[in-house]
């Protein structure tokens, strides 16, 4: 027998009922957080989704604590997974590419069951049917989220002063000429707008670029700025364009139009270029969110339920007109959802020609060299504003 009494053989009976022990704690203390976490969902996503709209009834059937942040930049989003936010969050909601393209690939979302989801595919409008590429990863093993809002997303005109005709075939040249500095805005959304400085250039955003288009974006990026009446948010472009400030805006459509139009003021609306430098010819850009599930380790059991809550058509219906902007939803495929828009509701999400801007647009995707591009945006706004 060794010193203090213990030989081998005690030692190791002793270290495994301490493994055993610490084991049992631990199972312990995990059960007791996935408890507490069934009444708890936490949301990061784009306005609408955090709307009292959309979560109060939520809220009331599962008897639960649904917080809700919006933010309006999915770089942001996701880096703040990245940062260490998986343990905070349940549910992620961003634009189309990201799920597939980086946050699966990164472990910051996890599958959902394709036995639970896939039906409801079944539902959506021609063109987001089963199995729709952006909700699935790169082999097709696997359901990353749910689709529902959407929209084409190019730059909004006063049809009073440029006509639909006219800036569909002017298209991006709008920005080119110098007779029109003074007399459009440009809404604060970073990656919005380098999309469209590449497109104002004469080049797709979504390849990598060489240096006289590096330079050339720069050169765009300086022109575009300093011809700006007005920098903005949604609400800001929406006001000048009633005070008769702007002709047009970029980053814009429907999501920037609806609320306007949804107030009677049809004359502004959301244009799509019937031409550009992307693939197909095609001059406009599209959104699509999919929001996927985080991979917290203690994940919500409420954010599968949530995803399936606002599959139904009535609450599909609240989301495309929650507080903030108006928006088509997938679901709208489905006749149920679709008989609770009113005439007024389809013409403010410019129902009559959203199929045809659809076609028109390429679908948002990830910028290869974004951040340089971003650097060179940014120094070009500093200047513009003086800074």
């Amino acid at each position: 027998m060794g010193r203090n009494g213990i030989n081998r053989r005690n030692f190791m009976q002793q270290s495994a009922m301490f493994a055993a022990a610490f084991a049992a704690g631990s199972g312990g203390m995990f059960r007791q957080a996935q408890a507490a976490r069934e009444k708890e969902l936490n949301i990061l996503c784009w306005e609408g989704y955090n709307s009292a709209e959309v979560l109060d009834p939520f809220r009331t059937e599962m008897d639960a604590t649904v917080k809700a942040e919006s933010l309006t930049n999915d770089p942001t989003m996701i880096n703040r997974l990245r940062a260490g936010e998986t343990n905070v969050w349940d549910l992620i909601n961003v634009n189309n590419p990201w799920a597939r393209k980086i946050m699966y690939p990164e472990g910051l979302i996890k599958p959902l069951d394709k036995a639970t989801f896939e039906p409801y595919f079944a539902n959506m409008l021609p063109g987001f049917e089963w199995p729709y590429p952006w909700c699935m990863s790169e082999d097709g093993s696997e359901l990353l989220g749910m689709i529902q809002r959407f929209g084409p997303y190019s730059f909004v005109v006063n049809t009073d002063k440029v006509s639909r005709a006219t800036a569909e075939d002017v298209g991006w040249d709008l920005f080119n000429d110098p007779a029109n500095a003074g007399k459009y805005g440009i809404l604060e959304s970073d990656d919005w707008n380098v999309f469209d400085i590449c497109l104002i250039a004469g080049f797709d955003p979504f390849r990598d670029h060489t240096d006289d288009e590096v330079a050339k974006f720069a050169e765009t990026a300086s022109k575009v700025f300093k011809g700006a009446k007005v920098v903005g948010d949604i609400a800001t472009m929406n006001q000048a364009f009633v005070a008769g400030e702007i002709d047009f805006h970029m980053t814009g459509g429907v999501y920037s139009a609806s609320p306007a139009r949804a107030d009677g003021f049809l004359n502004i609306r959301g244009i799509t270029p019937n031409k550009g430098p992307m693939p197909g010819g095609k001059g406009g850009v599209a959104w699509i969110e999919v929001t996927s599930l985080v991979n917290n380790p203690e994940l919500s059991p409420l954010a599968s339920k949530f995803l399936e809550y606002v599959q139904d058509p009535e609450v599909s219906h609240t989301v495309a007109f929650a507080e903030g902007t108006f928006n088509p939803v997938t679901q709208m495929g489905d006749p149920k959802c679709f008989e609770l828009f009113t005439p007024d509701e389809l013409e403010a999400i410019q129902w009559d020609s959203l199929g045809e801007e659809m076609a028109k647009s390429a679908e948002y995707d990830i910028v290869p060299d974004y951040d340089k591009l971003l650097d060179l945006m940014t120094a070009a706004k500093r200047e513009a504003s003086g800074g």
